[in-house]
């Protein structure tokens, strides 16, 4: 597991020497710890620490060695003590790494503890709010879905990272294939990760081969002259001298992509700090080999760009990095795939899936589930695998935690799995292992049930005016006629609200005054809705000698001066009259109209019934019919404001009172 940590992008920063009597023995440690070389540094800093020369320097590289070594029980006492003795100078990763060393030895109670207090010193309230659930119950909840079994390819070593190839697996491992000794990593004078294939149909009768053998040819076979020719020569192979892990390859069998350490024709390439980052290379199969390894353009000499994985139609490729942008030590990533087989510009996806942790290592199922590493997410300890759907191109449903026994105490990763079959696999370092890390294949007994939101958003307006209707109550109701969520619309008649999208769901708006409204939403993949709804008036509960036009909140049918003819403004709100008498068939209607004072008496009443009939006739024509509507003029006997006869009143003020009424008749 120790170059699983290599993969996971934890470069550490240099401790200056603050031990004087010690000052030799503390450079050696230091120097091995920055080669990785924990082992041996866990033995000079234990000794150091044992004859009691003690600083905070010394318990931060220690508990480190201890934590990256997996040695997660000797790890706990010291970063407590550190966390104790020097809190002022501690900084949260130290929080976060005790919090997780904790639960891997099944402390959950500190481990909470530990972590709300690592929320609190980074501000981080989405975490909070996991802390105020009781996600181990969750974690219960979802567990028990799977059965293990053994994979049978395991060696003594590490072995981890299975992909999908033909009828078998693709893996990474250090297994011991007569590597010498100069191709050897200091972590643990174990060889450096390569790529394997294997049958896991019994087809190859057990054997593992390298992934740069022909494919129609065992590496245990004598190869003939002309076979030999066409193997790549060894700087153009995808197996080099340093580490290659996870991979995928196109269901068309032509093109993979590959972690390898920044390594290509036979070069080795560092950044600033004389790190050798991770880079995402891919090759193409050409007669039965693997050749044409280039490296993918979004690669970067100073951040590494690691563990690839397609979307169902291959158009996506989603990666782990710590890019800029990134919100922790590594996020996931997606880039898209052009039809020339160009790439656009990596995206990351965002604070839901992505933590001021590590995510990694993402698989994506053909229903368009990520499956994802973690231990940013609330877990068991270490890295767990967790899921979420991603359908319609969106990265905000709620992540899950896939539960035992796919996860434990220690880091579950690199998960794959075929939906038709619900057989798959994953790795992990747990103690029952064969080796440092192994490959354990499952069988999925039940699906995974993801909780599934989904935003639904619109505007509640009057049906015929269209006027946007405040403080209507727009509630979820779900299958079982149960209201599970309710809200008031704004002062812009606007509406959001979560439903659950795992199942059927109403969505009803209602206002006093108005039919009820609603349109049924079928279960989804979460896809934000727009649902707008235009609320008719009950006009029924309106009584005889109400204005049908305050009902319906129409503006004012208005006349130009010494005119009955139907002005344009005015036809458009007569064309909602005529609707609600449409929809209502048993409503009657009386028309009244009115004028000014300017003028004679005697020509205002002839002038208001000009147009109350005017008004009517215009109804005739539209389809309405005569006897459900009636007619009067009132000319200047019913005026709004104080504009009677004599009275100096502006334009405006006279023209309130050249007006209509539809008034319900009995």
């Amino acid at each position: 597991m120790f170059k699983k940590y290599l993969l996971f992008f934890l470069f550490l920063s240099t401790l200056p020497s603050v031990l004087f009597a010690q000052e030799r023995v503390i450079n050696r440690a230091n120097d091995k710890y920055e080669e990785y070389s924990f082992k041996p540094a866990i033995d000079i800093y234990k000794k150091v620490y044992e004859k009691g020369f003690e600083s905070p320097d010394l318990l931060k590289r220690l508990g480190n060695a201890y934590y990256f070594n997996a040695e997660y029980k000797e790890a706990a006492p010291i970063y407590k003590l550190l966390l104790d003795k020097y809190d002022s100078i501690i900084t949260p990763d130290y929080v976060f790494r005790y919090a997780q060393a904790l639960k891997t030895i099944g402390e959950y109670e500190e481990a909470r503890s530990a972590m709300e207090r690592f929320a609190k010193l980074t501000n981080d309230t989405a975490l909070v709010k996991r802390l105020s659930e009781d996600y181990l119950k969750v974690i219960e909840e979802n567990s028990g879905r799977y059965d293990l079994q053994n994979f049978p390819y395991n060696s003594k070593y590490s072995d981890f990272a299975p992909s999908f190839y033909k009828e078998g697996l693709i893996f990474s491992s250090d297994r011991d294939t007569g590597n010498f000794a100069r191709y050897r990593h200091t972590w643990n004078a174990k060889d450096f990760l390569d790529l394997y294939k294997v049958d896991v149909q019994g087809l190859s009768e057990n054997k593992v081969f390298k992934i740069d053998a022909l494919e129609t040819a065992t590496q245990n076979a004598d190869l003939t002259e002309t076979e030999t020719e066409r193997l790549p020569k060894k700087k153009n192979r995808i197996n080099s001298r340093f580490h290659e892990s996870t991979s995928v390859v196109t269901k068309d069998g032509k093109t993979m992509y590959f972690t390898r350490n920044n390594f290509l024709d036979g070069k080795k390439y560092k950044d600033e700090a004389g790190t050798t980052r991770l880079k995402i290379y891919q090759a193409t199969m050409i007669d039965g080999t693997w050749t044409n390894i280039t490296e993918l353009p979004f690669n970067s000499d100073s951040y590494s760009v690691a563990h690839p994985a397609l979307s169902p139609d291959e158009k996506m490729l989603y990666f782990a990095s710590d890019m800029p942008g990134s919100f922790g030590e590594s996020d996931i990533f997606k880039v898209q795939i052009m039809g020339d087989g160009t790439f656009g510009t990596p995206v990351n996806l965002g604070a839901t899936i992505n933590t001021n942790a590590r995510e990694t290592f993402p698989f994506v199922t053909q229903k368009d589930i990520l499956y994802f590493a973690s231990d940013g997410h609330l877990g068991l300890g270490g890295l767990d695998v967790f899921a979420t759907k991603i359908a319609f191109d969106e990265y905000d449903q709620p992540v899950v935690n896939v539960g035992k026994p796919i996860n434990s105490p220690y880091d579950d990763f690199t998960f794959i799995i075929d939906e038709e079959t619900s057989e798959g696999y994953f790795a992990s370092n747990r103690l029952d292992g064969m080796g440092e890390d192994d490959i354990y294949a499952f069988k999925e007994t039940s699906p995974l049930r993801l909780d599934c939101r989904q935003q639904v958003t619109g505007t509640v307006r009057d049906r015929i005016s269209n006027e946007l209707l405040v403080s209507a109550k727009v509630n979820i109701i779900d299958e079982n006629n149960m209201e599970v969520n309710s809200v008031m619309t704004n002062e812009k008649g606007e509406y959001i609200l979560e439903l659950d999208c795992n199942q059927g769901n109403f969505v009803r708006a209602s206002m006093e005054g108005y039919i009820p409204s609603e349109e049924y939403l079928p279960k989804s993949y979460g896809k934000p809705q727009i649902v707008d709804f235009y609320l008719e008036r009950d006009v029924v509960s309106g009584g005889f000698g109400d204005d049908l036009a305050k009902l319906l909140q129409l503006s004012t049918i208005y006349f130009d001066l010494n005119k009955y003819d139907i002005r344009p403004d005015a036809e458009v709100e007569i064309q909602k009259v005529i609707a609600a008498m449409e929809k209502y068939p048993s409503l009657k209607i009386k028309v009244n109209a009115h004028t000014d004072s300017r003028g004679n008496d005697d020509y205002n009443l002839w002038l208001s019934e000009k147009r109350a009939a005017a008004t009517v006739d215009y109804m005739i024509a539209k389809g309405i019919a005569i006897d459900r509507l009636e007619s009067e003029g009132y000319g200047e006997q019913k005026l709004l404001n104080e504009c009677e006869n004599g009275v100096r009143c502006s334009a405006e003020k006279h023209q309130l009172n050249r007006r209509s009424e539809f008034i319900i008749l009995d």
